[in-house]
């Protein structure tokens, strides 16, 4: 895809008019954001290899009833790609904190996917820290999130963070365009694909670097899994929603009633046939869902 980053930028921005596009410095390193609507505050967090467009038919829908601001992790997205920087569960989990701050926030709701959903769960045990003095996480939103429980992501992560995977994975992926919408396919259930999701993820990749920031992350997934099942029972006093797609490829559905253990104030809600990306796949229900569970909780 030859486009400049400009470029690429606009064709995945224009939601609608009042989604407003900013940058936030981290030392240096430009993330990009984007921002709709008032009220309560609400932290999106996409996965590996995804970005703020994630949340393309979830942030017209929650304008109403919250402010939400939807993040390019660093390396992700349109964002800077800095070398160097540790891209850990936990050292993400304090840029999480720290752009929360940054923005005056005091306490927020936090919404995270995948491996976003383990950057949550660990941004949301440090926030209840009892030497943390900055924002709080106040509700938990966890979609398919990347836990200890699935037994998929236990070995095939780690075998790409290692030397031979990594080569393979550069071979494979990074250097052959043609398998990318191979691997986006296998994400969706039986509820189709929408038209513009394979052309929006493809869009950062006119950007350098961004296949090398996916492999920094699965170097310390091992680790981050163990960390993870550390902090989970500093979780049960905050109200979680849980939510998966029954033919979820990627976090297996089979890893939600070992994670729910943890959250004893939770709802959890499986939609029938959909996989990893219920927010895509099956907007209209997804949206429901995130809407009732926090006018419920509120």
């Amino acid at each position: 895809m030859n486009l400049d980053r400009e470029g690429a930028a606009h064709i995945v921005t224009d939601l609608s008019e009042p989604v407003r596009e900013s940058w936030m410095d981290f030392d240096g390193a430009r993330m990009r954001y984007l921002q709709a609507g008032s009220g309560p505050p609400l932290i999106l967090l996409h996965g590996l290899l995804g970005y703020s467009f994630s949340w393309r038919f979830t942030i017209p829908a929650l304008a109403p009833y919250a402010t939400v601001y939807a993040p390019d992790m660093l390396g992700a997205g349109f964002s800077d790609r800095p070398h160097n920087i540790d891209h850990s569960m936990r050292a993400t989990a304090f840029r999480i904190l720290r752009f929360a701050d940054n923005l005056g926030l005091t306490t927020f709701d936090l919404l995270g996917t995948s491996r976003g959903g383990a950057e949550a769960m660990s941004a949301a045990a440090e926030s209840i820290a009892a030497n943390h003095g900055g924002p709080r996480v106040r509700r938990l939103i966890l979609v398919a999130p990347v836990n200890p429980f699935s037994q998929h992501g236990t070995w095939v992560a780690p075998f790409f963070g290692n030397r031979v995977g990594a080569a393979i994975f550069r071979a494979c992926v990074a250097s052959m365009s043609f398998l990318y919408p191979y691997w986006h396919k296998r994400m969706f259930g039986d509820r189709g694909i929408p038209l513009d999701s394979l052309g929006g993820y493809e869009a950062p990749l006119a950007i350098p670097g961004l296949f090398e920031h996916a492999l920094s992350i699965v170097r310390t997934w091992t680790k981050d899994l163990r960390e993870l099942q550390v902090l989970l029972p500093k979780l049960a006093p905050i109200p979680t929603l849980l939510m998966w797609g029954s033919k979820d490829p990627a976090v297996y559905p089979s890893s939600l009633e070992p994670l729910a253990r943890y959250f004893p104030n939770s709802k959890k809600v499986v939609f029938a046939g959909v996989g990893h990306l219920p927010y895509e796949e099956c907007p209209d229900d997804f949206n429901r869902e995130l809407i009732q569970f926090l006018a419920s909780t509120g």
